[in-house]
């Protein structure tokens, strides 16, 4: 049962209540939580499934007054196995005010031309991802959600005062236990209850990758094939955390470069990986330009290559910079996530730009942290446009570490959970 309460609860509820909330398009991959989510924020909405044929025939038929007059609030799940209502919906809302949807659909949703067409600037778009640590720290729906220390920062411009070690966290215990979990299974709602063995999670899991390939890719992609995606798809994931590079993984599948492109791009219509892209402004020359793929879950990774436990060093930094990837996307805050590579090896593994400042982290998976481990940090605003507030070395040492004036190292739990 999905008992976490979500961020994007509260924000779809202030969205709703505005002008350009009256339709709220809701979409996320499969199972991050979308229909609980909206069933429990919403609960004076009636809840209309397109996926039941009968009835998408009998809405379908419906005019736009009987919309209004029928349902003048509700939610559509899986629109987009009848993208024709998306019209009635858009009747509806040019004629009158009162009325107010709440459109689910999978990633392929925000893909349609009619979509895009008919809801342009009628709309607010908001993404469920899986479980942000906050909220797997989350027992109930009523539960109370504390932002992490990172969107503390982000949001007040200010650094909070570290404890000299995690452990002194009143919330320690809690944060390590919501870590030690999405470290090992991932942020998917079904498998965040307590009462589910290991082996039940990574069943799941496995189930989810099949379902994944079976339905998803099938919708966006129409393959008569699946083999070759299947073959990008592996390799992406065993290489996780690492520069993306086109023509190797073309060579390794047996496809072309544009074949390879088009695949990595239905990862990230689909949720399931992201790119991020390097850093540079065009003044330096000295940066390399090719982006780096992470993906969205850890437990998906270990799905898809088949493995459970044993997390290399790149798993680890995607399974970091994934989580604030969501945390920082779910709250819509106004960011810019890149990676940074110069020619002569200096590498920063995240750096956030905000609106006036920018954040810095390197990701180790090291209990205890060396000086050294900041070494491509130093130095770092010589390169950047803007000032650099704070940078960061991330990992599972749980003694907060001042390596010099401007970087800090932390338990990555400690800044995120």
């Amino acid at each position: 049962m999905d008992n976490k309460k979500r961020f994007v609860s509260k924000i779809a509820l202030e969205k709703n209540g505005t002008r350009f909330g009256r339709i709220i398009v809701l979409t996320g991959a499969r199972q991050t939580g979308k229909t609980t989510l909206v069933k429990k924020t919403f609960d004076a909405f009636p809840y209309l499934s397109i996926e039941d044929p009968r009835m998408a025939e009998q809405y379908m038929q419906m005019t736009a007054q009987q919309w209004k007059t029928v349902y003048p609030l509700a939610i559509l799940d899986e629109i987009q196995k009848q993208p024709t209502l998306i019209e009635s919906i858009k009747s509806v809302y040019d004629q009158w005010d009162e009325p107010r949807y709440i459109l689910l659909g999978s990633s392929q949703l925000l893909l349609m031309k009619k979509v895009r067409e008919s809801l342009a600037g009628r709309c607010a778009i908001l993404e469920l991802f899986p479980l942000t640590l906050p909220e797997l720290r989350t027992t109930s729906w009523n539960d109370t959600l504390l932002p992490s220390q990172l969107v503390n920062i982000v949001t007040s411009r200010e650094l909070p005062v570290f404890l000299p070690a995690f452990t002194m966290d009143p919330l320690y215990a809690l944060k390590m236990k919501a870590f030690e979990h999405y470290a090992t299974f991932g942020g998917y709602p079904a498998i965040s209850d307590d009462t589910l063995t290991s082996d039940e999670r990574f069943q799941w899991l496995g189930d989810y990758v099949k379902t994944y390939l079976e339905r998803d890719i099938r919708d966006i992609a129409s393959f008569n094939e699946l083999e070759p995606f299947v073959k990008i798809q592996r390799y992406m994931a065993q290489n996780t955390g690492t520069l993306v590079n086109a023509s190797s993984i073309a060579s390794e599948a047996n496809v072309t470069v544009k074949t390879v492109q088009r695949y990595i791009n239905y990862l990230e219509i689909s949720y399931q990986a992201f790119l991020l892209q390097p850093w540079s402004r065009n003044t330096n020359k000295r940066l390399m330009k090719t982006p780096k793929c992470h993906f969205m879950d850890h437990g998906i990774v270990q799905a898809v290559v088949k493995k459970r436990g044993g997390t290399t060093g790149n798993e680890f930094e995607s399974l970091v910079v994934a989580e604030i990837y969501k945390q920082l996307k779910t709250l819509g805050l106004p960011v810019t996530l890149y990676h940074l590579r110069t020619h002569d090896g200096k590498e920063v593994d995240l750096l956030v730009e905000c609106a006036d400042f920018y954040l810095a982290f390197e990701i180790k998976m090291s209990e205890r942290v060396q000086p050294t481990d900041a070494r491509h940090l130093r130095h770092l605003q010589e390169l950047l446009d803007k000032p650099l507030l704070h940078s960061f070395v991330l990992s599972l040492d749980v003694q907060t570490r001042q390596l010099a004036d401007n970087i800090t190292a932390i338990h990555v739990a400690y800044m995120l959970g």
